[in-house]
């Protein structure tokens, strides 16, 4: 099993149930949620921050791993 691709971005929107759109690095939007040690701790992800991000390797959804 390979390693999931992680780029960073910044959070563009607050979108509901936990998405957020995300501008990654080379200037694409993609919808994320966030990982399931974020909302373990309670970490809160807000507009214009800066974010780690997962990439799903099928095209689908984004996994927030890391706020900056």
């Amino acid at each position: 099993m390979s390693e999931p691709e992680v780029v960073d971005g910044v959070v563009e929107e607050a979108l509901p149930n936990t998405l957020f759109r995300v501008k990654l690095a080379s200037g694409e939007l993609t919808i994320a949620y966030l990982a399931g040690k974020m909302r373990l701790h309670r970490i809160r992800v807000l507009v214009g921050d800066k974010v780690s991000v997962q990439l799903d390797p099928y095209g689908g959804r984004a996994r927030i791993t890391r706020r900056f």
